[in-house]
């Protein structure tokens, strides 16, 4: 037993909480276990709640900026954990990953510009591209022999085709679990470099790996002149509701016009209290994520021989990094709202269906093991009586 309890059952409804108390408001049934959006069931470090609760015991809450312990704080966690030395001068701070994203393209293309992705990838990334008029293009991911591999040729094609802008690119990839290796990296920056097609890698689960695999940014791979990587302690500390993202941009002049954007929409000055918890998690939560990240792999054994002993037609496709898992339905032969009901009507379960990340994401589901293993259990024994129930084991 280590100093954290990940078994603690925390009580998330009537919390504001997006994941607990909106099933009713986005059509699902009241009673559905959420596992869906990548949000913890964990309370954040102690450590970290502790500086939050002196900071709210100052009282005032008036414009922030970030200090240069802040910067500091940041750059030896990067240092650390990815091995990469930024300048803290190239970092811009942003209420979240998507909103930079968001920004990145309005501020470097116009609109019906290009912008290349790998589905099945995070929906957000399809919706800011189109929500900002810019033309998608879509380079599908190859699933082979269990695992998905990013189809350089296809990839290359359609830069070259479309005169793609941007390459949005998630490392950790949401949601089939690869940490991209630096030979693929590699050949992502070559074929980028080619084209004159801009970088932008999402990189926000990047301190979840699992054993045996290692996280490579961006940045230590590509070209940092060409290209912006994004991360945020979000995901990694479960500070997502506090709203605060760091965007790093080498390049003077991308820098600049991505902050013109910025201030463009109203925004300047950080949420006081992400910035608090940004820099106590990057600099008080290491214990606390090395046992975290100990639960969540046990988590994933546990889901691993669940599936082997009870649901064997339902294929785990390896993570090698995220908490969040790709499974794979599609030997129950069954379509694909067939499928959704049975989980959402029969299981009671409220899990992402695979198509909202693209068309070859049908008959998977994406699910959450950032859970306490009780509750996982109990939504796999869910999962196991419906269908049954169905005739479908």
């Amino acid at each position: 037993m280590g100093k954290y309890n990940f078994d603690e059952e925390i009580n998330r409804y009537n919390t504001n909480s997006l994941k607990w108390d909106y099933a009713k408001r986005r059509n699902k049934p009241e009673d559905v276990i959420p596992l869906w959006i990548a949000d913890m069931d964990f309370k954040c470090p102690n450590e970290v709640i502790d500086v939050l609760v002196n900071k709210v015991k100052e009282g005032i809450f008036g414009y922030s900026e970030p200090l240069d312990s802040y910067f500091d704080t940041l750059i030896n966690w990067y240092n650390k954990h990815y091995n990469w030395n930024p300048n803290p001068r190239g970092f811009l701070l942003v209420p979240g990953v998507v909103f930079g994203i968001c920004n990145i393209i309005k501020a470097l293309t116009n609109e019906g510009d290009s912008i290349i992705i790998n589905q099945p990838v995070y929906y957000p990334f399809s919706e800011s591209i189109i929500d900002n008029n810019r033309k998608l293009i879509i380079s599908n991911l190859k699933y082979e022999n269990d695992k998905y591999y990013i189809d350089f040729d296809d990839l290359e094609e359609k830069i070259k085709n479309n005169n793609v802008k941007i390459y949005l690119l998630c490392n950790p990839h949401n949601p089939v679990g690869r940490v991209w290796k630096y030979e693929e990296l590699n050949r992502i920056s070559d074929i980028c470099n080619k084209y004159n097609v801009i970088v932008i890698s999402d990189e926000i689960h990047a301190d979840f790996i699992y054993p045996g695999y290692k996280f490579v940014s961006y940045a230590k791979v590509g070209n940092l002149d060409n290209s912006i990587i994004c991360n945020a302690p979000s995901k990694t500390f479960n500070l997502a509701g506090l709203h605060n993202g760091n965007i790093y941009v080498e390049n003077n002049i991308l820098r600049r016009e991505i902050r013109k954007e910025i201030n463009s929409n109203g925004y300047s000055q950080s949420n006081v209290m992400g910035i608090v918890a940004c820099e106590a998690a990057y600099k008080y939560g290491e214990e606390w994520l090395n046992e975290l990240l100990i639960y969540l792999n046990d988590n994933l054994k546990f889901v691993r021989n669940y599936l082997k002993e009870k649901l064997p037609k339902i294929k785990l496709i390896e993570p090698e990094g995220t908490y969040l898992i790709w499974l794979d339905f599609s030997e129950l032969n069954i379509d694909d709202d067939k499928l959704n009901n049975i989980i959402l009507y029969k299981a009671k379960l409220w899990l992402d269906a695979g198509n909202i990340f693209g068309e070859v994401g049908k008959n998977f589901e994406r699910i959450n093991i950032a859970t306490r293993r009780s509750l996982l259990k109990e939504a796999l024994d869910k999962l196991y009586d419906a269908l049954k129930e169905e005739n479908l084991l």
